[in-house]
């Protein structure tokens, strides 16, 4: 999967989920922290987002995976931070994926 198509995806789906919520939508770009950018996009509705973009790109992210703040630091994080962490996911899946394919 390529970063631009995720990174386009990610963008689409934030600035839809600002839509959805009656909340405005700045600019965003890559290093724009949505958990800090976004008005009202909370912890709330981080699995949403992920959800719809899991949707958007055609594969399943985790719901348990926090693709908006940092697990260990509890850091936001920016657009391409995210981006890089789910081509994280999805290649991690996708291994599994072929590993499962050999094995079967």
């Amino acid at each position: 999967m390529d970063a631009n198509i995720i990174k386009a995806k990610l963008i689409e789906v934030l600035r839809t989920v600002q839509t959805l919520s009656g909340e405005d939508c700045p600019t965003i770009d890559g290093s724009t922290k949505p958990a800090e950018a976004l008005p009202k996009f909370t912890s709330k509705v981080w699995p949403v987002a992920a959800g719809m973009l899991g949707i958007a790109l055609g594969k399943s992210i985790p719901c348990e995976a926090n693709i908006f703040v940092d697990d260990d630091t509890k850091v936001p994080l920016a657009i391409n931070q995210t981006v890089a962490l789910v081509l994280k996911i999805l290649e991690a899946q996708d291994a599994k994926e072929a590993e499962e394919a050999v094995a079967g």
